[in-house]
């Protein structure tokens, strides 16, 4: 014997229906207790549709905002509020409000977040990546050796392609991390075919301790590096931040850190960006 289906319990009130296919949740959950407050501030029918139309739209982009946020995977809650400017000088608040703007990301450009660690890369990253959220731009959120490694991993399995789309969705793609650790050869192809795949396309945010300067040796592969920096240069933003460490300030302070940290010394990148050089490799890419 066939199985009957269970009713699906529909809206009964007419309007409750309309709502329902209007896909206007957040009046009709909320709609005996808007009008009321709509008619307790005497609100005229055009304002009353203006007030629920807002509060209809308010939690639209509160979900929207509530999603994007789990899809950029971001792996902690920071904001640009909690930034401490005072702390690192070599940080012009003003550039960061006009990056907070997200105007760059509208053109595919990308922005580049030089200096030793902790001196609140990871941080900026994050806070900028929120404020792309807010105005209403796609994030994706990962480290520079996760990302290789899912590119080698897919490349292994066949199907790169599929990998390559996979990061190339988001308007915004944050790669934190790059140069703690060099990256093989092959890894240095695969992270140029996505440089490439989102070039004047896409906008990139990445972070490194290393100046630009030494990305050949943390590509292993000068050529590559030289190719990289090419399409990630044309269109850019470099913030260099020079600066003792978060982590480490406190206990310089009290005194269990007699020597210089490593933010006390040269710049670690530069806005007078000179392409990799020296070396043997393969043709350029």
């Amino acid at each position: 014997m066939p199985r009957t289906k269970k009713p699906v319990d529909l809206p009964t009130d007419p309007l409750d229906a309309m709502l329902a296919r209007l896909k206007l949740g957040g009046i009709r959950d909320q709609l005996d207790s808007l009008l009321d407050e709509a008619a307790r501030s005497n609100l005229s029918t055009r304002e009353t549709l203006i007030m629920l139309c807002e509060r209809e739209i308010a939690r639209k982009d509160h979900r929207r905002i509530e999603m994007a946020l789990k899809l950029a995977h971001f792996p902690a809650v920071k904001d640009l509020a909690s930034f401490d400017f005072e702390a690192q000088p070599s940080i012009d608040p003003k550039q960061i409000r006009d990056l907070a703007a997200s105007r760059w990301i509208a053109n595919g450009e990308n922005v580049l977040l030089l200096g030793p660690p902790g001196v609140g890369k990871t941080h900026l990253a994050i806070a900028l990546g929120r404020e792309a959220i807010l105005a209403g731009y796609s994030v994706q959120f990962t480290t520079a050796m996760t990302l290789v490694a899912g590119l080698a991993k897919a490349h292994a399995e066949k199907r790169l392609d599929d990998k390559l789309l996979g990061f190339s969705k988001a308007k915004l793609l944050i790669v934190d991390e790059l140069g703690y650790l060099p990256l093989e050869p092959d890894a240095a192809h695969l992270f140029f075919q996505l440089v490439s795949r989102r070039y004047e396309t896409g906008a990139m945010l990445i972070t490194s301790n290393r100046s630009v300067a030494e990305w050949g040796t943390v590509f292993a592969d000068p050529v590559v590096a030289t190719a990289i920096l090419d399409r990630l240069l044309h269109h850019s933003h470099v913030l260099t931040i020079r600066g003792d460490s978060y982590r480490l300030r406190a206990k310089r302070k009290s005194g269990l850190i007699k020597a210089p940290l490593a933010g006390d010394g040269a710049a670690v990148g530069s806005a007078s960006l000179r392409p990799v050089t020296g070396g043997q490799g393969p043709a350029r890419p």
